[in-house]
């Protein structure tokens, strides 16, 4: 228990909650777009992986690192449009699609790896680049606040000020309002004129965009490399943090530090003497201990929901 307290009140952890939270942060902030849409994105997983390879192949072709970034970024857009369309134009199951689109990654992106290094696990043959750690002065220079913030890869912090951006885009300009508008009612968005099917093409399209952030970030980040199935099932566990934030942005960003935290906990217990496959269970563990709590919650809501309605009733027939 003292090495467990050891590891928890330490800067260390701490720094690498930010670190490990980040490509959860940016796929949640995806989810969180396309939800607000009344669309579910479930291809998150798949649009990080095809943008972590793609972020690798791209900086290796031009020995940089943000272009790397800008090719992740563009194909995680173009999987988004890709998704919409089949489920919007051909009017295909957008969670099936999802499904597929995941599927179609896990294989896809071994068989390009091996295509471009001859290698089908890893992409350490090639020169790719890594996107640049940033110190903030003064904020660096303050004890135990300085480590924890200071020092991150440049993608963390725009991660963090994606959650501004987002609560911005959502609840201060027009198009937010759409979304919002054609997410909680499309017939009554509609008949004002707003097109329903551009809104949420355009959901998708954002959504795509920070999952691209996100699957850059593991290739170009977290790790300087693309490695089979590197995302792990973060595209999930976003999914999951979006749902527990109550479709907020605010919410979503202190739901993916929850299972920031739990990630960095398994990562940091492979040093003491636990049982390998326990510690690799803790992530998915608080999942679904986040998701049972939010099940309820909503529950309960929905109950009152009712009561009040009943109360109403009684009301008018008296």
């Amino acid at each position: 228990m003292e090495e467990l307290f050891n590891i928890i009140f330490n800067t260390e952890f701490w720094y690498s909650v930010l670190r490990v939270t980040t490509p959860i942060l940016f796929a949640a902030l995806g989810a969180l777009i396309s939800d607000r849409a009344g669309v579910i994105n479930i291809a998150l997983e798949g649009i990080m992986l095809i943008s972590a390879l793609t972020g690798v192949l791209v900086s290796a072709a031009f020995q940089s690192a943000w272009l790397g970034l800008l090719g992740a970024v563009v194909i995680g857009a173009l999987v988004g449009l890709l998704l919409a369309y089949f489920s919007l134009n051909l009017k295909t199951d957008i969670i099936l699609s999802g499904i597929a689109l995941n599927l179609m990654a896990a294989g896809g992106t071994v068989f390009v790896l091996f295509l471009v290094v001859n290698n089908k696990g890893i992409s350490t043959d090639l020169a790719s680049k890594v996107m640049p750690n940033i110190t903030i002065p003064l904020i660096d220079k303050i004890p135990i606040l300085g480590p924890i913030i200071s020092g991150h890869n440049v993608l963390t912090y725009i991660s963090i000020l994606s959650v501004i951006f987002i609560f911005y885009l959502l609840y201060k300009t027009p198009l937010g309002l759409k979304i919002r508008a054609v997410g909680e009612n499309p017939n009554a968005a509609d008949s004002v004129g707003i097109s329903v099917r551009k809104i949420k093409y355009i959901a998708l399209v954002l959504s795509g965009v920070f999952a691209g952030f996100g699957g850059a970030f593991m290739s170009m980040g977290y790790l300087s490399y693309f490695s089979k199935n590197m995302t792990d099932g973060r595209g999930f566990i976003a999914l999951a943090a979006e749902a527990m934030g109550g479709a907020t942005p605010i919410g979503t960003f202190l739901t993916s530090l929850f299972f920031g935290f739990a990630n960095a906990l398994a990562n940091n217990l492979q040093t003491l003497r636990v049982p390998y496959q326990l510690v690799q269970m803790i992530p998915y563990i608080a999942t679904l201990f986040g998701l049972a709590i939010y099940a309820s919650r909503k529950q309960s809501q929905i109950k009152k929901l009712k009561r009040q309605k009943v109360k109403l009733i009684s009301k008018d027939n008296v």
